[in-house]
């Protein structure tokens, strides 16, 4: 039985950032437990493939969100352009459709200035300026940030992950957890009847890291929902109707409904999307139902925790039965950007896109709780909710945590960093 000094559990963009910045910067046995085939595969990997200038963050109630992801930005240009991973300035335009989302874009421009965003990235548009850049986007307003990039977040996780190995952290994939025997050390069993041992745990592991949190004794009377976002791909003959990302201000900014988008890939492609349709597990990527056992336990988690008075809203109902008819209907997907880009139609899209899944957690009260969770355990550290745009302000959110685990007396004694691709004295200041 191998045993560790730290153990990650979860594979993904924080996960992998996380074990970077520890192998970098201590000589420790460190390992990344993922039970897919490599990192990203799930969340991390199915995005739009943005990275957020934080203009519609507020920086009082998501300041470190916000920091993470001004500051991140830099750091991810730093890495694709040493490892030539696709970095592509496209540009956001998030639009009003009236005058009080206007007053949104209002909010948004000021709280993009007290985020550390430049003045000179953001610009206010009426209809006609905004025409003048986009002349097929029809709105009341819109505010322009100039600085959103397209970029591949599995090509980066890939990348960070090689620097990760090159200093001595061990992936361990392909390995499906079945359980912790928490005493001293503690002892993670697998599906396949192996174990391995560690001192210290860290969970990031996305849309299960809720459940992995509740056998540690934390957060029980929390609970989640997955959703479901889809995508359609415009055909290539329609792929430059708008040549920038065109996001429309939230309606229902309390909800995780995300209003619809139009997306730049860095593969060259346009998407619209995404709606939020509720699914049992955070990898039911098609279908509604993957297996009846984790169907059954999800409803089981709706009907006694927070999420059951969710689902004596009304309000929420009714958003949610929207989201199914866009999920079932191509044509209800399209008429929801028709609202702003009225040139298109229903046949310009032939082939849907990746759909990724977000995970909210609900508080005992019933109310999807605003920011990320961070717990605890005698020798375990638990990250959960941790949302977008948290592709975006992985690296620094990443050096956040090792922080906060030095400061905890957890991580003692380190080293000169082994490499010099981040800098983390610099972002801790900054931060």
């Amino acid at each position: 039985m191998k045993n560790f000094d730290i153990a990650i559990v979860g594979g993904g963009v924080l996960g992998t950032s996380i074990s970077y910045w520890i192998s970098n910067l201590y000589d420790l046995n460190v390992c990344v437990i993922d039970k897919e085939s490599d990192v990203a595969k799930h969340t991390s990997g199915r995005n739009t493939g943005v990275v957020h200038t934080p203009f519609y963050l507020d920086p009082v109630k998501k300041k470190i969100f916000a920091k993470s992801a001004y500051l991140s930005n830099e750091l991810w240009k730093k890495l694709a352009n040493k490892t030539h991973t696709p970095w592509n300035e496209v540009g956001t335009i998030e639009i009003a459709l009236d005058e009080k989302q206007h007053k949104t874009l209002e909010k948004y421009k000021k709280w993009g200035i007290q985020n550390g965003v430049s003045e000179n990235n953001l610009t206010l548009l009426d209809s006609n300026e905004v025409k003048q850049k986009e002349k097929n986007v029809v709105c009341h307003s819109g505010l322009f940030c100039k600085s959103d990039i397209s970029t591949d977040y599995t090509r980066l996780t890939q990348e960070v992950k090689k620097i990760s190995i090159q200093n001595s952290t061990e992936f361990i994939f392909e390995k499906n957890i079945l359980s912790f025997d928490n005493n001293d050390d503690i002892q993670i069993n697998f599906q396949d009847n192996s174990s391995i041992k560690c001192n210290y745990l860290i969970n990031c592991s996305g849309g299960n890291s809720l459940d992995i949190a509740k056998q540690f004794g934390l957060l029980e009377t929390f609970s989640d929902l997955h959703f479901r976002g889809e995508y359609w791909i415009a055909d290539s003959a329609y792929a430059n109707l708008v040549n920038t990302n065109i996001y429309s201000v939230a309606r229902h900014p309390e909800f995780p409904f995300l209003d619809p988008h139009w997306i730049k890939r860095a593969n060259g492609t346009s998407e619209i999307g995404p709606n939020a349709v509720p699914v049992p597990t955070p990898e039911t990527y098609d279908g509604f139902v993957t297996d009846i056992p984790s169907t059954i336990s999800k409803l089981g988690d709706i009907l006694t925790g927070g999420a059951k008075k969710l689902f004596l809203n009304p309000e929420f109902l009714s958003l949610i039965t929207h989201e199914f008819r866009s999920s079932l209907s191509k044509d209800a997907m399209v008429e929801r950007v028709m609202n702003f880009i009225p040139k298109l139609q229903s046949s310009y899209f032939t082939k849907k896109g990746t759909s990724g899944i977000r995970t909210p957690v609900i508080s005992p009260d019933g109310n999807f709780v605003p920011d990320v969770i961070e717990r605890e355990g005698h020798n375990s550290f638990h990250i959960v909710n941790y949302n977008s745009p948290g592709a975006t302000g992985a690296p620094a959110f990443s050096a956040l945590v090792i922080k906060k685990l030095q400061n905890k007396g957890i991580l003692k004694n380190s080293i000169s960093q082994k490499n010099t691709l981040w800098n983390f004295d610099s972002i801790i200041e900054q931060i």
